[in-house]
């Protein structure tokens, strides 16, 4: 394991270095944990600007965000601004991207197991687009329409059987999927002519989607090769490609920008003769390296030949994806951020399960200390989004930085918030 300061490239657009501390946004991050708390999400505002902005420039107007990976009013209101639509994949992303503001033809609706209350609310609101997955969906819409809604606009789901260099657990284009409907079984074509001939349903276009943190984009190149026929046959008028586009959360890996992605995109679909629209839906690539996530260090406990373990005040419960997934994570302190890192050790959090590990082998500087900020960057993504209160610990503020100004954007839950809910 190297020695080197952590990698800049992994940290987000505006960051820089004052006498040796790290400043996002214009505001100095060890001075915004004293201020709101932590943990900590920190998010460069303007990063998600500009690459909100960078998907529009590169896929045109149809492109939407993929809300899943990172979810409040003040993200909505960005993505919205910046000409995204936003997908949103259940009742509740729903509800807090209409709360934004967000008008509902700009939202496309996904999804693997819409209710019959989700369909209904997603039809009042006239949301833009429905992304059908399954013939139960396609008889619940028609209930529906049936009870005196409007027909929606529907994409179906198709499954094109390609299997991404990703973790098992992140691959959805797969046969073996709980995702869209099979494309090499048939089932994909019966869907098409099931929706088109519904007088329930007015049919838009085809949606895929073969996985996440993919970084092998020929990926895409062969889902396009292996649906061309089916869309054209289909007359989709739109066709998305999804999301997935893989992110480096670690200083050996190395990442395509949206831009490149959409390039490759569009040129494979107009080599292999797409008559749609094309379409995408980043969400990881969006948001993922415009945040880091600041942690204060409680404990440092060495057993000697061993190991050390570092204890911070988060874990699981702002971070799952070590645990889900095996993710790896670079760390640092924003005190010293261009400082060597020559001690090893295991950031842990604060959860009663030994699998609570943060960054399994991190390096910080020698000189770390309890009480010191401890960061992780690349944790805009599913980091918010996936938290729990496992433990009943306390899920962390999200605060905005931008031209030197920090904005709380959501608010660190109270232990008045824990029994809320609690009628007991």
């Amino acid at each position: 394991m190297t020695t080197a300061p952590v990698p800049f490239e992994l940290l987000p657009n505006s960051a820089a270095v004052n006498d040796g501390a790290l400043s996002i946004g214009g505001c100095d991050v060890v001075g915004l944990v004293a201020e709101y708390g932590s943990p900590l999400f920190i998010y460069d505002e303007q990063h998600l600007i500009d690459t909100c902005a960078e998907a529009v420039h590169a896929f045109g107007e149809g492109v939407a965000y993929a809300s899943k990976a990172f979810l409040c009013k003040a993200m909505a209101r960005i993505a919205h601004a910046a000409g995204m639509h936003i997908d949103v994949a259940t009742g509740g992303e729903l509800f807090v991207a209409l709360a934004a503001d967000v008008p509902a033809d700009r939202l496309v609706f996904h999804g693997n197991n819409k209710s019959l209350k989700e369909l209904s609310m997603a039809m009042d609101e006239g949301v833009g687009r429905i992304v059908v997955d399954s013939f139960d969906e396609v008889d619940r819409i028609e209930q529906l329409v049936a009870q005196g809604h409007d027909v929606p606009n529907i994409l179906v789901r198709v499954n094109p059987g390609i299997q991404a260099h990703t973790h098992a657990y992140l691959q959805t284009g797969i046969a073996d999927s709980k995702f869209g409907f099979p494309l090499a079984s048939g089932i994909a074509s019966a869907a098409i002519v099931r929706v088109s001939e519904s007088e329930s349903m007015n049919y838009k276009g085809v949606h895929a989607h073969i996985g996440s943190q993919v970084f092998d984009v020929e990926s895409y190149r062969k889902a396009i090769a292996a649906l061309t026929p089916f869309l054209n046959e289909s007359a989709a008028e739109e066709f998305s490609i999804g999301g997935g586009l893989g992110v480096a959360y670690l200083a050996e890996e190395s990442e395509s920008t949206i831009s490149e992605w959409a390039a490759l995109v569009l040129e494979a679909a107009r080599a292999e003769g797409i008559l749609a629209r094309i379409s995408a839906e980043p969400g990881r690539s969006i948001v993922a390296r415009a945040a880091v996530t600041a942690y204060t260090v409680g404990t440092i406990k060495e057993i000697p030949g061993v190991r050390t373990y570092l204890a911070v005040d988060g874990g699981m419960s702002d971070n799952p994806r070590p645990v889900l997934y095996g993710s790896g994570y670079e760390a640092f302190l924003p005190r010293a951020v261009t400082s060597p890192r020559g001690l090893r050790v295991r950031i842990v959090g604060k959860h009663c399960e030994s699998g609570d590990i943060i960054v399994n082998e991190a390096a910080l500087p020698l000189d770390t200390i309890i009480g010191d900020i401890v960061c992780t960057p690349v944790t805009g993504a599913y980091g918010h989004s996936m938290g729990s209160n496992y433990n009943k610990v306390l899920r962390p503020a999200v605060v905005f930085v931008k031209d030197g100004v920090s904005k709380l954007v959501v608010e660190r839950e109270s232990f008045e918030d824990l029994v809320a809910r609690d009628i007991g």
